[in-house]
């Protein structure tokens, strides 16, 4: 009988697979600020309605997002804020990894050049 937290984990896992695409990240960030149309999304995002819709299908059969029709209309929101705030932590996170990657980087660029400025010296004074 599965656990209840093992049952938390693969829903997690699906919601996260669920959003392994650039698009479907955007989408979360275009449905932060209010709903929207499956047009306007595609106009939004330059991706084919039928696009776009696939996405909305992924995202809608794990809870990420819901559909609200209105005549002929549907338009799709997220089914809770907290959904974009978590988008925004992890981007956050990444932005600060890159951030201490770039540093490290340009140290190890500095010291490479230090050392080849030293090399070439030494070459130049001992020749």
């Amino acid at each position: 009988m599965p656990t209840a937290t093992g049952q938390i984990d693969e829903i997690q896992t699906s919601m996260l697979r669920a959003l392994a695409s650039p698009h479907r990240l955007r989408l979360i960030h275009l449905l932060g600020s209010r709903a929207l149309e499956v047009n306007e999304i595609g106009q939004a995002m330059e991706l084919p309605q039928a696009a776009v819709s696939q996405h909305l299908a992924a995202m809608r059969a794990v809870g990420l997002v819901e559909a609200t029709r209105q005549g002929r209309f549907v338009s799709y929101r997220l089914t809770d804020p907290e959904i974009l705030t978590a988008c925004d932590l992890m981007r956050a996170v990444i932005v600060r990894r890159l951030s201490a990657l770039g540093s490290l980087a340009a140290a190890a660029h500095r010291s490479e050049t230090e050392g080849s400025r030293a090399a070439a010296r030494h070459t130049s004074i001992s020749g």
